[in-house]
């Protein structure tokens, strides 16, 4: 069944640009309301209910996520005489700039989406159904910039997919420099010096 994901607009992209922002993604928690967001606006009810934990505990995080704006209010539904706050994203995806640098000064870290996925494949490695590759090639940082922006609009595409199936499938994708790692010198006669 297609349709718009989610169910409300939203920007493509966000910067985050402040300490208090990088501390609302690097929450377990705050990233899977933000991943179920992705799918259509809810409810701290809903919410609550996907996440197995109290309303309190959820409505918190919401609180510290819209705060950060990265949620809003999208839409109110009336129920019984009160107003039911339904939440969205406020970007299809949030990022941390390279530069990691503030007027504040630097940025906290980030979460490693890597280790994030690592947990979360686990399982599916076990049962043999972990799709994967790994590769290194050495290349200058203006090709691997280039090869991002290629990378970046396959990430866009899988956030658009329609919701459908019983399974949810994770995709993590990574660029990475690994300034140690073996490298073969100029083949012979290529006029290079080492």
């Amino acid at each position: 069944m297609a349709s718009n994901t989610p169910d409300y607009d939203l920007d493509e992209t966000i910067e985050l640009t402040t300490a208090a922002q990088v501390r609302a993604i690097s929450d377990p928690l705050r990233t899977t309301i933000l991943g179920l967001l992705h799918e259509r606006a809810a409810t701290v009810t809903e919410l609550a209910a996907a996440v197995k934990r109290p309303k309190s505990t959820v409505a918190h995080h919401v609180g510290v996520l819209a705060k950060a704006g990265l949620l809003r209010v999208v839409r109110t539904r009336r129920v019984r005489a009160i107003d039911e706050r339904y939440y969205g994203r406020t970007a299809r995806m949030f990022f941390v700039g390279l530069g990691r640098q503030t007027a504040d000064g630097p940025l906290p870290p980030d979460f490693n989406d890597f280790e994030v996925a690592a947990k979360e494949s686990a399982a599916a490695y076990e049962l043999g159904q972990l799709r994967g590759f790994i590769r290194r090639a050495r290349i200058s940082e203006e090709r691997a910039a280039e090869f991002w922006e290629r990378v970046e609009q396959v990430i866009h595409e899988f956030d658009r997919l329609p919701r459908s199936g019983e399974t949810v499938h994770g995709f993590a994708v990574g660029l990475y420099p690994i300034p140690d790692h073996p490298t073969l010198p100029p083949p012979p006669g290529t006029g290079e010096q080492g």
